[in-house]
């Protein structure tokens, strides 16, 4: 299909906004089918330096965007101009009333209190705040949302200056005298407009319609700093950081949320940066184009360009590239509101002073968002390649070590440099008038960040085979285990072992520094088949194909370098074709003498996991528990697809475990595949333990904003469901937790007349979790740079009985079980499992691995 062609099939292009100062629609030109020559690129920059200006919007409309009462009667506020930070559709979610043993006290007890400073800041309301709503008609009816909006504001002196009106509904922070008010207005032609103002609902500021205001009043609160909105954050991009050895450029900006919190409504902000590419489209296909063959041009820039978001500095807005016109020149004619055509290269220098110097580059088309439950057709916008600079960074410059390195220097501030920035942000908005009043003319006010007091969980043991371990440090205890013999493992008696012919005297070298180390683990290593072979990924493919068989435990392949389709192909004959499990480890890690042993250490450890060994394990208190982990990825070869992971636990102690993916459609719930999932992980925890679990607990990972009720309504019954069809009278002990490894709230802890982050086992449940959600934070890594992030977890469902303090500290053990790190990690292992699994196949594999490897842990 020609792009010109996708174009059409995606819907029709936005007609006109360029006479409002918005992207031009569709051209006004021939169809031309796709050459197979791709047209020239040159090299070109803008001349001026773009200027900002705001994009049209279109007249915002009362849509119901989900069921909830707020006040006397039923009522939303719609969203208007991008993203907001607040999930609206989350907060008609009241799962803490459905769970009845944490209906009076969710919080936990054990451990050391700790004070905690917090980025979450008061916002103080007049003790009988309220605000109110109303539904505005006109008489005639006006088609136009500014005229509308012009006659009824011409009323100054009865609504008063705090008021908000979007074409139909009108918030006031003032009661009208009257329920129902009469008001008449002129137009310019001297027609008389009669306006009829109705009450429909009082709000409290509690209500899911309020907390939306907030959020959108305070987005205008930024917008008067002089801040852009960009996805959900905002940005200052007259102050840029600029990386000039990496053409990079980081804008400054805030992520910000305000909620109802357990006690009141709070403001939640946290620092944020966009990475910039100093680097435009049209340099990025330029340079594309002197290096590859200018056969496959067009073909290969589609497939490096497409899904990209970018930016356009002319009016700091962002969009996704979902194609790209080829047939499209800067010269062709699109028609304005006003029905007249212009050409881009006209319109660009009569609404932004820009002198395209590039007449003969193609066009990216961007297809625009339409609104929830709306019936229109999505548009498309075209944009010149010229105008747009790429954002965020490619898989290339992310496994660049120096570049990461310097970014991390700017991104990664630490809790006294952060706590710097909210205050420079706090001290901003009661500095700059206009901001300030703009909260004050609703009876707002900011208040002063909030401290509160949280928990620090006593430290785990570990447990080896015939020793426990009580870590020196949560982070890291691989020095304290050295020399204690893991859990089991089966012998490696006949492996496979491939390399390229300069790489031989390498591979040996790590033979006996593997060798080495299994020793003290309890892990007996044979010596391998060697196979030498040619430096291609056919070579390493074929000598997979001619040298495994059904005896083989393990295949070990040394690889010259990182090109992915070596390791692609024969992770994808080992996991499918041939399911064998595989070990790919690159040749510049074993060249690294001064670390020849801790490498030896940790890719040991990763074979004795995929053997389906077991490394090591804490006390679970708990009797017959499986633990399960969800997680979903997306598939980077197909774009429409997703990719479902499923980990559970097949014995008591936690310490082996089944997976399983599928793939599916990402528009598709994955609830049904829920039901293959259990059926398999109820199967094979029966196989080993001859009875059924009595309790499960589900960690669910990879919710999206906006879906956590999919997962109470849809997912938790079809969940239960699995579990009644199984035999007869099995009800276990259920629970449903829904993971965050993302949040805005952020904790530091007070020392030394400085900040710094709480200590690992910190759990926050009081103040800044929600009063209608049975929810808390756990910090379980350590933070060796920067902020930490805490994990927050909310249990969604819950009809086991188990103490809140409880399910804290068993969250908290599971973190512990994740053995490609010895160590404690963010998110309790089962999820991590789950992530692994999606990204190995999402990245690699494209199809469901083969379920012979499903009992090992093959993709660690």
């Amino acid at each position: 299909m020609t792009g010109r062609a996708r174009v059409r099939a995606r819907g029709p292009a936005l007609p006109g906004a360029a006479g409002s100062g918005g992207q031009p629609g569709s051209p006004r030109r021939p169809d031309c089918s796709r050459s197979d020559k791709p047209m020239a690129v040159r090299t070109s920059q803008s001349e001026k330096e773009a200027s900002t200006s705001s994009r049209y919007r279109e007249t915002t409309k009362l849509t119901q965007q989900y069921g909830l009462s707020a006040g006397d009667s039923g009522c939303t506020l719609l969203k208007r101009g991008g993203k907001t930070r607040c999930n609206f559709q989350d907060l008609g979610v009241n799962t803490r009333e459905t769970i009845a043993h944490v209906k009076d006290c969710k919080t936990g007890f054990s451990g050391i209190p700790v004070k905690v400073v917090t980025n979450l800041y008061s916002l103080s309301l007049p003790r009988e705040w309220q605000l109110y709503q109303y539904h505005v008609t006109f008489n005639p009816e006006l088609e136009s949302r500014r005229l509308r909006l012009a006659l009824l504001y011409s009323h100054t002196e009865l609504l008063g200056k705090a008021k908000a009106f979007d074409g139909a509904i009108l918030f006031l922070s003032q009661k009208l005298e009257n329920q129902v008010t009469e008001l008449s207005s002129v137009t310019k032609r001297g027609e008389t407009v009669n306006i009829t103002i109705t009450l429909t609902s009082q709000l409290e500021s509690s209500s899911p319609v309020c907390i939306q205001f907030f959020n959108i009043l305070f987005k205008k609160v930024l917008k008067k700093l002089s801040m852009y909105q960009v996805g959900r954050n905002f940005y200052n991009p007259s102050d840029p950081v600029e990386i000039p050895q990496h053409k990079l450029t980081l804008w400054p900006g805030f992520a910000v949320s305000i909620t109802q919190f357990e006690n009141r409504v709070m403001l939640s902000a946290d620092v944020s940066h966009k990475v910039l590419r100093s680097e435009t489209v049209l340099e990025f296909m330029t340079s594309l184009y002197t290096r590859i063959d200018r056969a496959c041009f067009i073909q290969t820039c589609e497939k490096e360009l497409l899904g990209l978001i970018v930016l356009t500095r002319y009016n700091n807005k962002t969009y996704r590239i979902d194609d790209i016109d080829w047939c499209v020149k800067p010269t062709d004619t699109f028609p304005k509101r006003d029905g007249t055509e212009i050409s881009y290269v006209d319109y660009y220098k009569q609404q932004y002073d820009i002198v395209l110097t590039d007449l003969n580059q193609p066009m990216l088309v961007s297809r625009l968002k339409s609104k929830q439950n709306s019936t229109v057709e999505p548009r498309v916008v075209h944009l010149i390649p010229e105008l747009c600079y790429l954002t965020g960074l490619t898989s290339r410059a992310i496994s660049d070590f120096r570049l990461m390195k310097d970014l991390a220097q700017e991104m990664h501030l630490n809790p006294e440099q952060r706590q710097q920035r909210l205050s420079r942000l706090t001290d901003n908005i009661q500095r700059i008038k206009e901001a300030r009043l703009e909260l004050e003319m609703w009876g707002l006010q900011l208040g002063c960040q909030v401290s509160l007091t949280g928990r620090v969980v006593p430290t785990e043991k570990i447990l080896m085979r015939e020793q426990t371990c009580l870590p020196m440090s949560a982070g890291d205890w691989s020095k304290d285990m050295r020399n204690m013999k893991i859990i089991g493992v089966q012998p490696l008696d006949n492996w496979l072992m491939l390399c390229s012919n300069r790489n031989g005297e390498l591979a040996e070298n790590f033979l006996n520094c593997l060798k080495r180390v299994g020793g003290p683990m309890g892990f007996h290593i044979e010596y391998p088949k060697i196979v030498q072979v040619q430096e291609s990924p056919m070579a390493f493919l074929r000598a997979v194909q001619q040298h495994v068989n059904p005896e083989v435990q393990l295949v070990m392949c040394v690889l010259s370098s990182n090109q992915k389709d070596c390791y692609d192909s024969i992770k994808k004959f080992l996991s499918i074709d041939r399911p064998v499990p595989s070990q790919c480890v690159l040749a510049r890690t074993l060249s690294k003498q001064g670390m020849m042993m801790s490498v030896a250490t940790k890719i040991a450890m990763q074979i004795i996991c995929k053997l389906g060994g077991e490394l090591w394990a804490v006390e679970i208190p708990l009797k017959s528990l499986m633990l399960i982990g969800i997680d979903v990825n997306k598939d980077a070869l197909n774009k429409g697809s997703s990719i479902v992971g499923f980990v559970a636990s097949t014995n008591s102690k936690i310490t082996r475990w089944f997976s399983r993916c599928i793939l599916r459609n990402t528009g598709t719930d994955i609830a049904d595949c829920l039901k293959v999932f259990m059926k398999g992980a109820i199967s094979k925890w029966h196989k080993y333990n001859c009875e059924l679990p009595a309790r499960i607990i589900v960690y669910r990972d990879g919710v999206a904003d906006g879906q956590l009720k999919m997962v109470v309504d849809y997912e938790v019954p079809q969940l239960l469901s699995v579990l009644t069809e199984l035999t007869t009278n099995y009800s276990p002990k259920v629970s449903v937790i829904v993971v965050r490894k993302k949040c805005i709230p952020r904790f530091f802890a007070e020392a030394n007349r400085s900040l710094q982050n709480p200590p690992v086992g910190t759990i926050v449940d009081t103040e800044a979790t929600r009063p209608e959600w049975y929810d808390f934070y756990l910090i379980s890594q350590l933070a060796r740079q920067g902020t930490v992030n805490p994990t927050y977890y909310n249990v969604v469902y819950d009809n086991s009985g188990l103490k809140p303090d409880h399910m804290q500290r068993l969250t908290y053990k599971m973190c512990h079980l994740y053995y490609n790190w010895p160590g404690l990690i963010r998110v309790p292992a089962p999820c991590q499992y789950a992530h692994k699994l999606t990204f190995l196949v999402g990245q690699s594999i494209h199809r469901e691995p083969s379920l012979e490897l499903a009992d090992n842990l093959f993709y660690l």
